[in-house]
């Protein structure tokens, strides 16, 4: 496994797994099977109501605590600072652990700056070890990072060979933040990845698949990468990226491939901010 420093020291997985829509039923199954192929980073969510899986998991692991690395999200509905510090309390129950790794706010709406509040006296009780945000695309994110006294550790985004957010990776610089790739391989409507013939011509040098080639591009920029799979050969595969070196050249061919710097979500669009928040604010 490698790994990124955070500015404040912490140490962090350039690959992890997530359980985004892996059902509360299915969650510790397959929580438990990545961990059993190596894994040690797993990101989770309040919003996605499968954190006591994730907790299940890890207990019944043999592990210990400090040899995984625990990411979750304060959810739209729990903004502000009150709300916020009960739900990071009912996270740290529910995953079964005294400190989280990391975590983030989940959407750029609704009271962020309470919620950030919370999160960084969390930070400094020793209940998390690292904060930062989720989907905050440029112009969001500076605004906010701006303001706040502790800077975003992390950014995670929706980003991948296809939708590189090359745009955002100045001003993420600029306030020491790394980034974190939701849907490595796709996800929310992308295709063409796992079936790219660049990848997989570029993978065939190595005995890598196309898949493998667009996760381990990611890493080697220093992109924490979380791919999801319910399958524990496909978990294995996913994992199986670190015993190659993309050249120069192949960086820049896949670099051309970009289609999006921002993602295919418009998280400023009013009626999404609309539609998230009427439903889950």
């Amino acid at each position: 496994m490698e790994y990124i420093k955070l500015y404040n020291g912490v140490q962090m997985p350039t690959l992890g797994y997530g359980v985004f829509l892996v059902s509360p039923e299915e969650c510790e199954r397959c929580v438990s099977d990545a961990l059993n192929v190596g894994y040690r980073l797993i990101d989770t969510a309040q919003a996605y109501q499968n954190e006591e899986g994730v907790g299940n998991a890890w207990r019944k692991s043999g592990l210990k605590r400090e040899d995984l690395f625990l990411v979750t999200k304060v959810w739209i509905s729990n903004a502000g600072e009150e709300k916020a510090a009960k739900s990071i309390d009912e996270s740290l129950r529910k995953l079964q652990t005294d400190y989280i790794d990391l975590l983030l706010i989940h959407q750029a709406y609704g009271d962020v700056f309470g919620t950030w509040r919370a999160m960084e006296k969390a930070y400094r009780a020793g209940k998390v070890r690292a904060i930062g945000v989720s989907n905050f695309q440029a112009g969001r994110f500076f605004d906010f990072a701006h303001y706040v006294e502790l800077k975003p550790m992390v950014n995670q985004l929706q980003c991948n060979t296809l939708i590189q957010q090359t745009d955002i990776e100045p001003i993420h610089a600029e306030f020491g933040t790394k980034m974190m790739a939701w849907g490595p391989l796709g996800g929310q409507g992308v295709d063409g990845i796992v079936k790219s013939e660049v990848l997989t011509a570029i993978g065939a040098k190595y005995g890598k698949s196309a898949a493998q080639v667009a996760l381990h591009w990611l890493t080697q920029r220093g992109v924490v990468a979380i791919p999801k799979s319910s399958h524990k050969e496909r978990m294995a595969q996913n994992f199986d990226i670190f015993d190659f070196t993309l050249s120069d050249d192949e960086m820049a061919q896949i670099a051309q491939m970009n289609q999006h710097d921002a993602g295919i979500i418009n998280f400023g669009d009013p009626q999404f901010v609309k539609y998230l928040i009427q439903n889950y604010g």
